[in-house]
């Protein structure tokens, strides 16, 4: 979905795919594209009628390597965290896709078909969120029970029980409404949103909560040998991607 100039307005896309015979020739360009570097199918969003926003949109279904013509991967991007799977940029460039391909079988589909499929992944970031919060608050008592400063053990010092027991509510009230979600999503009920809720508010849980962890951890959160300094580094994208989370309020307001 996402491209160089734009990732939340999807409507805005700029990747045209053109009917030509048998076959639709895409060209434009794609950013941010997890396991892009190594994937050889993707499901390439891309407007089949630029006169239209929403309407516009169809997915084609695309077989990609290195010798498919008009296709070409680009650089591998150096990212702060989440360092374990790649993220990518992909070209095409009048790159020729069998009409066959098209999702769903009609042109125009493509926007409702990513709108009616973001509500379960920004589920699974929330759920990615709370077993963050939930490990980071593990990591840490077992730290402070172990650490010593002025005399006795971290967890003897009141400020950082208060630390704890507010990192440890605002988890457990986390999981209570992620399992609701879920519960939901079973049902076919999660609807939009209720999904942006998760998303927004796990989210900026989990950054908050695995922040102040780190704070207990003192200087050695800072360094790349203890677990916490990842979580915290891999934290931050989960407010951008999936619908950063300023979209998603706008997606709760329209709904009130």
């Amino acid at each position: 979905m996402t491209e160089p100039d734009g990732g939340s307005d999807l409507q805005a896309m700029r990747t045209r795919a053109v009917r030509d015979g048998d076959d639709y020739l895409v060209s434009g360009a794609k950013t941010f594209i997890s396991n892009g570097g190594l994937a050889d199918l993707v499901i390439l969003a891309a407007k089949t009628d630029p006169a239209q926003r929403a309407a516009g949109v169809s997915l084609l279904v695309c077989e990609v390597g290195e010798d498919s013509p008009g296709f070409r991967r680009g650089r591998l991007l150096s990212k702060i965290g989440l360092k374990g799977n790649d993220t990518a940029e992909l070209f095409f460039d009048d790159f020729r896709v069998p009409a066959a391909n098209l999702l769903g079988g009609a042109e125009g589909l493509g926007f409702a078909q990513l709108m009616g499929q973001l509500p379960q992944e920004r589920l699974v970031i929330g759920i990615g969120a709370v077993a963050a919060m939930e490990r980071a608050i593990e990591l840490t008592v077992a730290y402070v029970k172990e650490r010593t400063a002025f005399g006795k053990p971290l967890i003897g010092h009141q400020n950082t029980r208060m630390v704890l027991a507010e990192c440890a509510t605002r988890t457990r009230a986390s999981r209570v409404f992620l399992d609701d979600c879920i519960a939901r999503h079973v049902r076919g009920e999660l609807d939009v949103a209720t999904a942006a809720m998760a998303k927004y508010w796990l989210t900026e849980g989990q950054c908050e909560v695995v922040d102040r962890c780190l704070q207990l951890f003192g200087g050695y959160g800072y360094t790349t040998e203890y677990p916490i300094a990842q979580m915290y580094a891999d934290a931050r994208a989960q407010k951008i991607y999936g619908g950063t989370n300023e979209i998603m309020k706008e997606l709760i307001a329209r709904a009130l």
